[in-house]
């Protein structure tokens, strides 16, 4: 698919991100939450990160959401609006607060990581397809969104499905699945995310986290088949790296469209997928585009991780997206797309917070062209965004 404007809205951008933010709040020294005597403030949200990244990365962002009316607030607003992101699509709150959040260091995986958030009743839980801006969010190339703001109130999941919904302006819609079993009530569940995702263009879904909240264990191409709609599943496979795999329009052709991949399909078939162009339409990604399924090859693109001395892991994900959407919307082939992810990716993974500064762009084209032995050496540590591509190049382990 060729990503373009709506055109028929003011100030039209890059990427509209649409989630909640909140202030974060992370320990002076590790230990338990109970035993931390000081916090340093800082600001973490999906979709806000993935703006924050893209803007720094000198595209045009927009943020929409709903904070308090409340020092919070105004630090959210503020933070992410010096990263020159549009917040003027933000709403305050007058009766609703900003929400909060304080974590433990270390990873977000680790036993003993603890995560208190504050965001029951926040301003963003309030958000509705009767109080944003509809017009200012399809005014993107891109609508980023993310299955936390799902699980956030019945008024949240109504204006993500009237996102996701067929529209005369809707835009290439980018979803990242995003699960957090903590913040689902009874009400709602897994099949959620499911169905958002199968309404999206691009969907952006852990390996792990589909086996989590959908019990898929079939590896890519199963992932595939459970999403056949979406132009493009990419699939964080965590150490290994990531797979990119193409829409093909016939549940019976995968095995054969998709070889190499490992798994097998699940399945009697379901629905076929939405007759539309892929992203990179014209030989952008490497393939030729074909009206059917037709077995012509529209092969998946895979790219290995990096080695990097990880410092945190909070946003890793984000920047993941950020880094992949930056180079879609540069028109770049789909492996360069997933190689620029993992460099976005490394940027957070070696500093500290859920925000780090994204690598030059020169640098990153330079990294990104490796040829794949040379990728596989490379090895990034902290600070290795600051330098030059030289210093990058000496980075790489004999």
């Amino acid at each position: 698919m060729t990503v373009t404007g709506t055109g028929n809205a003011p100030d039209v951008v890059d990427v509209v991100a649409l989630g909640e933010s909140m202030v974060t709040f992370l320990p002076s020294s590790p230990g338990r939450l109970a035993d931390v005597p000081a916090f340093h403030r800082s600001i973490g949200g999906a979709e806000s990160n993935v703006a924050c990244a893209l803007a720094a990365a000198g595209h045009t962002t927009r943020w929409v959401s709903r904070v308090g009316a409340d020092g919070f607030g105004d630090h959210l607003v503020e933070t992410i609006g010096a990263y020159g992101v549009d917040v003027s699509y933000v709403r305050r709150d007058p009766d609703r607060p900003t929400g909060v959040y304080f974590r433990t260091a270390g990873d977000r995986a680790g036993d003993t990581h603890e995560v208190a958030y504050y965001r029951t009743g926040s301003a963003a839980s309030a958000m509705s397809s009767a109080d944003v801006d509809l017009d200012a969010v399809r005014a993107g190339r891109v609508l980023h969104l993310s299955g936390i703001t799902a699980a956030l109130s019945s008024g949240c999941l109504d204006l993500m499905r009237e996102l996701t919904a067929p529209h005369p302006n809707r835009p290439l819609i980018s979803f990242d699945v995003n699960h957090r079993p903590g913040l689902w009530g009874e009400a709602y569940g897994p099949e959620v995310l499911l169905e958002l995702a199968r309404r999206a263009d691009v969907v952006f879904v852990g390996e792990d986290e589909a086996e989590e909240a959908w019990d898929i264990t079939g590896g890519p191409v199963a992932l595939r088949e459970a999403l056949p709609e979406p132009d493009l599943v990419v699939v964080k496979q965590g150490a290994q790296g990531a797979v990119a795999l193409p829409a093909v329009r016939g549940q019976s052709c995968l095995p054969q469209c998709l070889k190499g991949l490992g798994g097998t399909p699940r399945g009697d078939g379901g629905p076929p997928a939405r007759a539309k162009p892929r992203v990179g339409e014209g030989g952008r990604d490497g393939t030729p585009p074909s009206p059917g399924c037709d077995h012509t090859p529209r092969p998946a693109a895979t790219a290995p991780a990096l080695q990097v001395d990880v410092v945190a892991t909070t946003g890793a994900g984000d920047a993941f997206a950020a880094g992949f959407l930056s180079a879609t919307l540069r028109g770049l082939p789909l492996t360069a797309r997933l190689r620029h992810g993992h460099l976005a990716a490394a940027a957070t993974l070696t500093a500290p917070g859920d925000l780090a500064a994204p690598p030059p762009r020169p640098l990153a084209d330079r990294l990104a062209a490796l040829d794949d032995p040379a990728w596989g050496r490379l090895r990034l540590g902290p600070g290795w965004t600051d330098a030059d591509a030289e210093a990058a190049e000496e980075a790489r382990t004999p």
